[in-house]
């Protein structure tokens, strides 16, 4: 990570964006300080993770949330655009792991204000999650297979590395083996 000083940004930009997120933190806790207890329950933690997770590699990383991060980052190169506040604000929209905290508050004070419909919402995210890590598993396990397959002094051909795609890639192959 790049310090203040190599950025075209301020001290007072970061500042700008730690307030808001103290400001969104403060008016949680106000909102909920009269409903008893509103306590994220333990078991509940890991769907949340999971939700926190795949909300903000979604903000982050994919392509359908680029109208987002326009604004502020680049399409071309993921580097964030512009000066100061915007600068920083296209900082945060490429990192993943500085979104999950900011994902992480909206989910909790979805949570504790409308528990029913952040139930939905946190499961859609859960098991998309698990999906990624699924697809994440699978496909370095295929790739390992592929690689013994293909053995030690084997070279990588253009048939192998169509072979290796599997079925998956070539539908109409697997269609007429199938």
């Amino acid at each position: 990570m790049r310090s203040v000083h190599e950025t075209p940004t301020e001290p007072i930009d970061y500042a700008a964006l730690t307030a808001v997120y103290g400001s969104l933190l403060g008016a949680l806790l106000v909102a909920t300080r009269d409903r008893g207890n509103t306590a994220v329950r333990s078991e509940e933690l890991p769907a949340i993770g999971l939700a926190t997770f795949a909300l903000s590699k979604l903000l982050a990383r994919e392509k359908i949330d680029t109208w987002v991060r326009e604004p502020f980052v680049d399409g071309e190169t993921r580097r964030p655009k512009g000066r100061r506040l915007r600068y920083a604000v296209g900082e945060l929209l490429t990192c993943s792991r500085c979104l999950g905290a900011w994902s992480s508050l909206g989910l909790v004070a979805l949570r504790l204000t409308r528990p029913r419909e952040a139930h939905v919402i946190t499961s859609v995210l859960a098991t998309s999650a698990l999906n990624d890590f699924l697809q994440a598993g699978f496909s370095a396990l295929a790739s390992q297979a592929n690689a013994l397959e293909r053995g030690p002094a084997a070279p990588l051909s253009p048939e192998t590395t169509r072979r290796s795609a599997g079925p998956a890639a070539h539908p109409a192959r697997s269609a007429r083996t199938a």
